[in-house]
């Protein structure tokens, strides 16, 4: 992973989801995180696809590549394909 990509990874772990406390990399809500340019392109989803949650989620990731020196322009999309699962969290680490 190049630094500019770990910085992008970095700066997602400090996006929680409210409901469970966790970061959206732990949570495995990250499908895609790539730079080109100055501008960082994520690939995120939710636990459901009508989660009240969605946009403000949406708006903490953009946020959070903003603050990424380097990073000008932040892309989110958003995708539910293919369907989060709980299979896709970290474990938790005692």
């Amino acid at each position: 992973m190049t630094e500019a990509v770990n910085a992008l990874h970095q700066a997602l772990r400090g996006v929680v989801d409210p409901e469970t406390g966790r970061d959206l990399i732990a949570m495995g809500m990250i499908y895609e995180a790539r730079i080109t340019g100055d501008c960082a392109h994520v690939t995120m989803t939710t636990t459901t696809r009508g989660c009240p949650l969605t946009e403000m989620l949406r708006m903490g990731v953009e946020a959070a590549l903003l603050a990424v020196p380097g990073i000008r322009v932040a892309e989110v999309r958003l995708s539910w394909d293919p369907p989060w699962t709980p299979d896709r969290m970290e474990p938790l680490i005692d």
